[in-house]
């Protein structure tokens, strides 16, 4: 087994020399990403109440509306910056894919700040473990030789 490092930053973007298994499942990764993101940035509640079960009828709660409107703003932003890297320079699978594992380490980050209050738990909160878990899969076999 030879883990190729250097390839996350490559000297030719344009080419991809691993698996194209590791591109078919980055590219559903980013359908979901895009979905997610217009799901916060588009639903009337952007997703607090209906999917995360957050009580927004209380005082303040067209602010919780907001931010997550606001967040999936951001997240739409970034998976489009992933899209056009993934289409454009194929080399920076690797890093899209490292990228990609980087938000639910940070979401946990931020869990243990503050936790929300929700009357279930939210889809971001159950799958952080294994969407970790399957980025990390997806960057080492992306790096794999």
């Amino acid at each position: 087994m030879n883990l190729d490092i250097n390839t996350v930053f490559p000297t030719d973007p344009a080419i991809f020399e691993g698996s194209q298994v590791v591109r078919v499942v980055l590219a559903l990764l980013l359908v979901v990403m895009v979905m997610r993101s217009c799901v916060h940035l588009f639903a009337s509640d952007g997703g607090a109440h209906r999917i995360a079960g957050i009580d927004t009828s209380v005082e303040g709660g067209n602010n919780i509306i907001a931010i997550f409107h606001q967040w999936g703003a951001i997240q739409l932003i970034l998976a489009v910056l992933l899209s056009v890297l993934f289409f454009r320079y194929p080399g920076f699978t690797p890093l899209i894919v490292l990228t990609m594992a980087f938000d639910p380490i940070m979401r946990f980050v931020a869990s243990r700040k503050l936790n929300v209050t929700s009357t279930r738990k939210p889809p971001g909160a159950a799958l952080n473990a294994p969407a970790f878990v399957v980025a990390m899969l997806l960057f080492v076999a992306s790096i794999w030789r």
